[in-house]
């Protein structure tokens, strides 16, 4: 895997003409961010050796680099999910190399389903820690001191001075936000409700099928993360209602802007 990291690395680095400090990855829905980068270069996965290509509507699957915020950036307009029969390694290879890039610090956003009973459907969710109830882990197997440690602390998932920020941006621009706990599930159902209640009673505000893997490799290579839910659908006795993945990705389209606008003042005070 060290030496497919490398020469993917290799590759792009003879595609590009900067080097990112912020790596981006956008959830279902969400690719909307791409417009307010100052865009450099636009790579499709397809093109990239060792990259999988992503399979689900929505996620459209392209390397982009540029300028958000004052900040040289690289986004993922799309991601690779458990749930596509990828492994664990395959999912979350982009942010190995993404850190190979040069990047500093990640910035992770989904679509989710709130299962907090304070939550609406629209809400924007700070992520604050996580719960991982995938079978599996992107860390096991045998570890590469040059990527990370064997045993790598979590217990700041999420870094607190950028979640302390973001609230900052969020209060100056008038925009509400929740701050909560992340529940990362393997999908593709959406959950049932009884799925529903025993995510909420092991402590989690929301749940969703992506992010805690990436999260998970990014701090094993000492990344900083930030990450942000848009609740799309809700979990709550009384207020479940059948679901589609059109109604996710409209919701996630109805909130991205607010979303957006905090992510990209977040990296200008960093």
């Amino acid at each position: 895997m060290l030496e497919q990291i490398k020469t993917t690395a290799a590759y792009i680095k003879s595609k590009i003409s900067i080097e990112p400090e912020i790596g981006i990855i956008l959830g279902t829905g969400l690719g909307g961010l791409v417009k307010e980068i100052n865009i450099k270069h636009t790579i499709p996965y397809e093109e990239i050796p060792n990259f999988p290509v992503s399979t689900v509507e929505g996620h459209t699957g392209k390397l982009i680099f540029g300028e958000l915020g004052g900040k040289n950036v690289v986004a993922m307009q799309g991601r690779f999910h458990f749930y596509e029969g990828y492994d664990m390694q395959q999912v979350t290879f982009p942010v190995r190399v993404m850190k190979f890039l040069g990047i500093q610090k990640l910035f992770v956003s989904n679509a989710s389903g709130g299962v907090n009973p304070n939550f609406e459907i629209g809400d924007l969710m700070i992520i604050n820690d996580h719960i991982n109830l995938f079978p599996s882990n992107p860390l096991i197997g045998k570890n590469m001191a040059e990527l990370g440690p064997r045993f790598p602390d979590m217990s700041d998932a999420y870094n607190k001075d950028l979640i302390d920020k973001a609230k900052q941006v969020a209060s100056a621009n008038n925009i509400k936000v929740q701050e909560g706990v992340y529940a990362g599930l393997t999908g593709p159902t959406f959950e049932t409700p009884a799925e529903y209640k025993y995510v909420f009673n092991v402590g989690a505000d929301a749940v969703g099928m992506s992010t805690v893997p990436e999260v998970i490799v990014a701090r094993h290579m000492g990344i900083p993360c930030f990450a942000m839910s848009i609740i799309t659908d809700l979990g709550v006795p009384g207020k479940i209602v059948q679901v589609t993945h059109e109604e996710v990705q409209h919701v996630a389209a109805q909130a991205e802007k607010k979303m957006t606008l905090i992510m990209k003042e977040l990296m200008k005070l960093i």
